[in-house]
């Protein structure tokens, strides 16, 4: 588009220049050039490259044309200035970390729960650019279309929707769903301003120092509720094995009570006195001839 510009400037000075004496027909010379570099800046602005990942929005003094231009090398007509624009995954963070989202400083987003609490919200946007919808993008919009339609849109719908939840249960049990609300209307905003929203991720939910303690101490008191419930389920099975053991003595006990006779007791009297006669130590064994014997022992 320069050498196009700058050629037809020559050619048309070259229209007005007086000759020069000394200098042989300097009017053509001008002529010459100045077609020349014309020629030159057609050739040169009729070839476009659109990189991968791209699309190209034509527009012809100011109006931007319905057909875009895919990845690749392109003909066109040198007269249109090209905006060459990104149709892959695209990401906009706003968080509270310095530096880390795309504003500096804190930049988490604030909102109000039902029950009147402030919660700030970390959030990442992950969107692309609709191809066939990237000329009206730039009628309408514009190339910005970061801060003008991914930034308010996003933070108006996360403090829309928040005041449907308390703020325990934005930060516990209702995270989920209230991620799957929010995405839900900024996925219907996106697409008709010919986005497409890929995924929400709710990084990171602050809530204020009295609620995130009262939730750490009821945290830990149902963690010992649950340490308790263990510890008396271990009781109760211990009790029921000594139950079950007793149980079992009892019935052996009744068992052996059932077939003992007194032939069998006299039986193993005899043995034991056997066993005790056979011991290297030395015993007195006194039979009295009505019960067991008394053993004495005669090293003591």
């Amino acid at each position: 588009m320069v050498l196009l510009i700058l050629g037809i400037l020559i050619f048309l000075f070259s229209l007005f220049l007086k000759p020069i004496p000394g200098i042989e027909q300097p009017r053509r010379i001008g002529r010459i050039v100045g077609i020349g570099l014309v020629l030159a800046g057609i050739i040169v602005s009729s070839f476009v490259q659109i990189d991968a990942g791209n699309i190209g929005v034509k527009k012809l003094f100011g109006r931007v044309q319905p057909e875009v231009l895919v990845s690749g090398l392109h003909f066109v007509n040198p007269l249109f200035e090209i905006d060459e624009m990104d149709v892959r995954t695209q990401n906009y963070t706003m968080s509270g970390i310095n530096d880390e989202g795309h504003k500096s400083g804190d930049d988490a987003i604030r909102v109000l729960t039902a029950d009147g609490l402030e919660v700030t919200i970390d959030l990442t946007v992950l969107y692309r650019l609709t191809p066939a919808e990237a000329p009206r993008l730039v009628s309408e919009t514009g190339t910005d279309y970061e801060d003008k339609i991914v930034r308010p849109i996003a933070r108006t719908r996360i403090r829309d929707n928040a005041v449907y939840y308390e703020a325990v249960a934005l930060y516990s049990t209702k995270r989920d769903e209230f991620q799957s609300r929010i995405f839900k209307a900024i996925e219907a905003d996106f697409r008709k301003r010919g986005l497409f929203l890929e995924s929400l991720l709710v990084r990171n939910i602050t809530l204020p120092a009295s609620v995130k303690g009262a939730i750490e101490q009821k945290i830990q008191a149902e963690q010992e509720a649950q340490k308790m419930q263990f510890v008396l389920q271990k009781e109760r099975q211990e009790a029921d094995r000594k139950r079950v053991e007793a149980q079992g003595i009892a019935d052996y006990q009744q068992i052996i009570s059932a077939s003992l006779t007194d032939k069998q007791l006299q039986y193993e009297q005899i043995k034991a006195n056997m066993e005790l006669a056979r011991s290297q130590n030395a015993k007195m064994i006194i039979m009295n001839g009505r019960g067991a014997p008394v053993i004495l022992n005669a090293d003591k």
